[in-house]
């Protein structure tokens, strides 16, 4: 059955290490029948969240710019794709940001239950994404239908095309096909 999937890119650089990641995943999990969008974070506008929760009782933000239209694309998706940078042993702003502005989605009826986590850095450490990771597991907890249904961190890879070759893009094509 084919399933609707929203991979959402959080590098600043369109063709940076974990947008490639990301577009490796999105070929896949087309390739597989799938249904898919892919989004960069790097062209759009995404305003802090106010703290107002006013969305809690209307399930829209009270600010009007690009979180609006993702979060919609969130909320239909059957399973999420969050692609990152580590910088400084985190998520990009950008992507948390992104997730912060979808708090919308929490008394909605969204349809996602399988997420997924790329991300890329130039220290290759086993270590380097677990901070970010445990940001996008507290995220995922916060809806009782998700679950993290995967993961892949490629390290060493630093300026733009360093994961050119790199079998990391392979596994992450192999990963949106088993979607």
């Amino acid at each position: 059955m084919s399933k609707k999937v929203l991979i959402i890119s959080s590098s600043m650089r369109a063709k940076g290490n974990s947008a490639m990641l990301a577009q490796k995943f999105a070929e896949g999990a087309k390739a597989a029948g799938n249904e898919t969008e892919f989004v960069s974070l790097h062209d759009k506008t995404i305003g802090f969240c106010k703290g107002c929760l006013a969305c809690q009782k209307t399930q829209r933000c009270v600010i009007h710019d690009d979180a609006d239209t993702i979060r919609e694309k969130m909320l239909q998706a059957d399973v999420l794709v969050f692609s990152t940078p580590i910088y400084y042993y985190e998520m990009s702003g950008q992507l948390k940001t992104l997730l912060d502005r979808a708090n919308p989605l929490f008394p909605s009826d969204y349809r996602f239950t399988d997420v997924y986590f790329l991300s890329a850095a130039a220290e290759n450490e086993d270590c380097v994404p677990q901070r970010a990771m445990n940001s996008i597991q507290g995220w995922i907890e916060c809806f009782e239908r998700a679950n993290l249904a995967g993961s892949l961190f490629c390290g060493g890879v630093t300026d733009v095309g360093d994961i050119d070759g790199n079998s990391k893009l392979d596994e992450a094509y192999e990963m949106g096909r088993s979607v």
